[in-house]
């Protein structure tokens, strides 16, 4: 290959206000050379990133401006040259900026919700675009926005320009089911999503040699209900989870007799088998989506997966619960069979229709389980007894930000990689006491309950001062090892060491709560509100106790209380949720909306600890959709 030309420095680097056009460098290169390799745009004086070289050249080779013609050589397509031709002239002329349409810009001062519009629909701003018309944000205000979608990583700063990102984008998506919008417009925002998707997932087919047209579609179905930026801080490499989805799909009923297995999968498409394990179990066994997923055991090491709401499990569930109707509309008559004889009935029509007949041991199994997550669907409220109580964010909450930020980014990482990581750290600092902290929550997330107690106990030979603090974590943990009454018995000793620290007595009477207990648990709190008047968090945990025997009149009462003496404290939002949810037991819907609503817009702004977040309003819309789903009933009736 001859001498290579190289753009401008005007291109390659551009002033301050300008962004670099990484689709303009790559053509501009093989539109002024014959053909250029891979390793020119790595070198000087272009340099590009190698995941974002990897990202534009997907792109254009996607859009045919470029093309592959023999091993790391690439060359510009006519189609290509007319592009280039059109990116050269941009420069050129004034940028012209697309803005909200008129019921977003109408509706309130919402800011983050126009910058948001503005990052997505223009590939960048400026923050002097929020400043002139038609927005006129206050210079104040435009600070505090923009601060807080950078917090909550929805948009980055390069070069004095804001770029939305990955996560970004699905917030994007969300605030666009807040507005009225037309049909039409909805339609062209999902389509962008489509198509960006569409461009990684061909690569990916491409790569990998995907020709199976059931495959890809499975593939792409699950991909585009399952955002990777769930997970993007975690699961650094997104080809790993499309390489997770990959074998989900793979692996259908629909395949039967084909498996790939996880060792033979992770072989062959290079992908460590521990992570694949890991994160397939997470997605399928735990709520990490909404999207539920189910498992069938064929034998002991081979499985096969399938989603809610797909055909195979409308088909299932349909089959399925109309044996159980029939069952119960014949014991009217005098006739009912026993659980055994319904599952045997929906066997025999299964195994004809959609599963193979192979499946009928594994499906015999499930099927148990399945019945019980329809009874779940229809009566979730009285599974989540212990779910809305603040227990957790008691115990955490004095946790330093670099506590909050691990558990926010790391908790769920590689489990023996990041054990080992905070290992290294510890013998490094020793004393540090927010490493072990650390330790814990990774450990308490993979259920690992016995090392946390000797992590605990190694904690109390280091901190003899924190005993209150690790005390109160084993009983945590024995409480999430179901383990009630030890945990229980740990608070009593603590409160005979300690009568005067109130915090003690709170903790005893949520254990007393879940122990079933009603009367002890509140002349507790009683006591406790008429020791310190001036804390709001002892009626709100006065009304959460209320909940759980049903008083909900009672509950709103304490939680108002708690929002009067308290409306700035951290558990608030989740006051406001509560409120949402007896009021939704009382049926006055419009009340129960309306705090509803509010216990959420207060979760978003949430800025640490993601978990507790994602779990509150993961409760908030499973109780605005069942309000929902009442009124589609009453006007269907």
């Amino acid at each position: 290959m001859g001498e290579i030309n190289y753009p401008s420095e005007e291109i390659l680097n551009p002033s301050k206000l300008q962004r670099i056009n990484y689709d303009h460098i790559i053509l501009w290169m093989l539109a002024n050379n014959e053909s250029c390799e891979w390793s020119n745009f790595e070198q000087k004086p272009i340099e590009i990133p190698i995941a974002t070289l990897s990202r534009h050249f997907t792109k254009l080779i996607f859009k045919g401006f470029i093309e592959k013609f023999a091993r790391g050589q690439y060359r510009i397509t006519p189609k290509g040259k007319k592009k280039f031709n059109e990116l050269s002239q941009i420069g050129k002329k004034e940028r012209r900026l697309n803005y909200p349409p008129e019921i977003i810009l109408k509706s309130g001062r919402n800011y983050s919700h126009w910058i948001l519009w503005m990052v997505y629909n223009n590939g960048f701003c400026k923050r002097s675009d929020f400043l002139k018309e038609p927005f006129s944000i206050n210079q104040s205000s435009l600070s505090k926005s923009l601060s807080l979608l950078i917090q909550k990583g929805f948009i980055i700063k390069e070069n004095k320009r804001y770029l939305i990102t990955q996560s970004g984008k699905s917030e994007y998506s969300k605030i666009l089911q807040q507005y009225d919008l037309d049909r039409q417009t909805i339609l062209e925002e999902e389509r962008k999503r489509i198509d960006e998707i569409t461009i990684k997932t061909s690569q990916f087919f491409e790569k990998f040699k995907i020709t199976d047209d059931y495959v890809k579609f499975r593939f792409l179905n699950n991909v585009l209900k399952l955002n990777y930026s769930k997970v993007e801080a975690i699961l650094k490499d997104e080809e790993d989870f499309h390489k997770i989805f990959l074998f989900i799909s793979i692996n259908h009923p629909d395949f039967y007799p084909d498996y790939l297995s996880f060792e033979d999968f992770s072989r062959y498409y290079t992908i460590k088998k521990r992570v694949l394990y890991f994160w397939v179990n997470e997605i399928v066994e735990s709520d990490l989506y909404d999207l539920k997923f189910f498992k069938l055991e064929f034998s002991p090491d081979k499985y096969y997966y399938f989603h809610s709401d797909g055909k195979l499990e409308k088909i299932f569930r349909a089959i399925t619960e109309e044996h159980i109707a029939t069952n119960k509309y014949l014991e009217k008559f005098g006739r009912s069979g026993s659980l055994n004889s319904i599952i045997d009935d929906i066997l025999e029509e299964i195994c004809e229709m959609i599963f193979h007949k192979h499946f009928k041991r594994s499906l015999r199994e499930f099927l148990p389980r399945y019945i019980k997550y329809l009874a779940y669907k229809i009566e979730t409220k009285k599974e989540l007894k212990e779910t809305y109580d603040k227990l957790e964010g008691i115990i955490w909450q004095n946790m330093t930000k670099i506590m909050q930020s691990q558990n926010s980014e790391t908790l769920v990482s590689q489990y023996e990689d990041k054990i080992k990581e905070i290992d290294k750290e510890i013998k490094i600092n020793p004393s540090n006491y927010e490493l072990y902290n650390s330790k814990i929550r990774i450990l308490l997330y993979f259920n690992q309950y016995s090392d946390v107690l000797t992590v605990l106990g190694k904690m109390m030979e280091l901190f003899p001062e924190k005993e209150i603090d690790i005390m109160i974590k084993k009983a945590y943990t024995l409480k999430k090892d179901k383990n009630l009454e030890a945990g229980l018995e740990i608070i009593e000793k603590l409160i005979e060491k300690y009568p005067k620290d109130n915090s003690l007595h709170n903790y005893k009477a949520y254990w007393l709560s879940y122990l079933g207990k009603k009367q002890q648990p509140l002349k507790i709190l009683r006591g406790l509100i008429e020791s310190e008047p001036e804390k709001g968090i002892y009626h709100d945990t006065y009304g959460e106790i209320l909940i759980t025997f049903k008083e909900y009149e009672k509950a709103i009462e304490e939680f108002q209380k708690a929002i009067e003496i308290d409306s700035d404290d951290w558990f608030i939002h989740q006051t406001y949720i509560k409120i949402g949810i007896c009021y939704t037991a009382l049926e006055n819907n419009e009340l129960a909306i309306q705090n509803l609503k509010l216990g959420k817009e207060l979760t978003s702004k949430i800025i640490s600890d993601f978990d507790s977040k994602n779990k509150w309003l993961a409760i908030v819309d499973l109780f605005l959709a069942e309000i929902e789903e009442q009124r589609d009933l009453l006007l269907a009736n």
